[in-house]
């Protein structure tokens, strides 16, 4: 049945539901963030406003889809250097003021976290309020101000088994993250992908993505290797992220197959021209992973909130579904590891296999029918 196809029964006093959607600060928390939105926008027609950080880039991602957005002035706190952090307690209690605005202002019929610094005061401020609250957990394991949050969450989202560790068993669904659709859509071949990349289509190809910034480790292990890896005819489609300057093209000079650039900006020919992925463990890019049958090595981030990204990469590892190498042996290790793997094809296969079963693609549907169900609103 299509959306076309349901009628809708709102309790929401004739008009349309008002929905506050809250977090961001990457783009593991903004692409699912605009796909429960853009799913309620289509299945209830919602009337949806964004609440994200100020000078995040969920304040310039969320107005080029079409929402609008409200900034708080929330930062991170700093775990390194805690004396900086009187001023960041001072802008939680202006951004828990200004939420409390926004919700009575906004008057939601219920707020959606999905993570970020603007997600606590948002969803506080909403509980406080008697605002059922929805809460998209993505990682394996769950921040703090999250498991504060789902003592009174309606219901906790989530994307691994094993999650009432940390939340109420009764309130939590497994949905999955919430990915974004055209790279479930790509309907080009490998060859054609390759292609797209100036690459040979019959050779071996390698894709290494560290995010928008880059990951220090993996170019660096890259810088290292590149040399060996073109020598046994690996191709590589290397994404440096911003902050590595012109290191890549110097190690990469002259070699044939090695496609350098700072951004990918179609992820999907990307995926599908790879045989082997490298990358950091986010939530939201083992969910791409897990949706596309994708073989990975996962180096987690040592920079992260209660390690989560180790957690979401032991999730898969332990399961044969990836490759977990720590950031501290990367340099060592991976590009060793990236030409073992990628010469063994029975192994790629078997991960691409145990990956996709861990695979959900229509995380965004599924927690739209939370949503309706919270508010009472059925769709037939």
């Amino acid at each position: 049945m299509t959306d076309t196809d349901k009628t809708i029964e709102s309790p929401c006093s004739g008009r349309r539901p008002r929905v506050v959607i809250s977090g961001g600060g990457t783009g593991g928390h903004i692409f699912p963030a605009l796909s429960i939105a853009d799913a309620l926008r289509s299945r209830l027609n919602a009337d949806i406003l964004f609440v994200g950080a100020d000078n995040r880039m969920e304040m310039t991602r969320v107005p080029d889809a079409g929402y609008r957005i409200i900034g708080l002035p929330v930062a991170g706190f700093d775990r390194k250097k805690p004396w900086r952090n009187f001023s960041v307690l001072l802008k939680l209690f202006k951004s828990l003021r200004l939420s409390r605005k926004i919700i009575r202002d906004f008057k939601p019929d219920i707020a959606i976290g999905v993570g970020g610094y603007a997600s606590g005061p948002t969803l506080k401020a909403a509980q406080r309020a008697g605002i059922p609250t929805l809460i998209q957990e993505q990682n394996s394991y769950a921040g703090v101000t999250n498991k504060l949050l789902g003592e009174k969450a309606k219901r906790i989202c989530v994307a691994y088994d094993g999650m009432d560790r940390f939340f109420p068993a009764s309130g939590i669904v497994k949905t999955g993250n919430p990915i974004r659709k055209n790279l479930l859509n790509y309907s080009k071949s490998t060859k054609e992908a390759r292609e797209s990349f100036g690459l040979n289509p019959e050779r071996p190809t390698l894709l290494v993505v560290g995010g928008s910034l880059g990951a220090l480790t993996l170019n660096e292990s890259l810088e290292a290797g590149i040399r060996k890896l073109a020598d046994k005819g690996i191709q590589v489609i290397w994404q440096t992220g911003k902050n590595f300057g012109d290191r890549a093209p110097v190690a990469a000079k002259g070699l044939k197959g090695i496609v350098v650039t700072p951004f990918i900006t179609d992820m999907a020919a990307a995926y599908k021209a790879a045989d082997l992925v490298i990358g950091r463990a986010g939530a939201g890019s083992i969910s791409e992973l897990q949706a596309l049958g994708k073989p990975v090595i996962l180096v987690p981030s040592p920079n992260v909130a209660e390690d989560h990204q180790t957690h979401n990469a032991r999730a898969l590892s332990d399961h044969g579904a990836a490759v977990l190498i720590t950031d501290a042996e990367a340099r060592e290790r991976l590009v060793d590891e990236a030409l073992s793997l990628i010469a063994d094809k029975p192994r790629l296969k078997a991960m691409s296999e145990e990956i996709s079963k861990m695979g959900i693609t229509d995380s965004d549907s599924r927690i739209a029918d939370e949503v309706c169900e919270i508010l009472n609103i059925r769709t037939r």
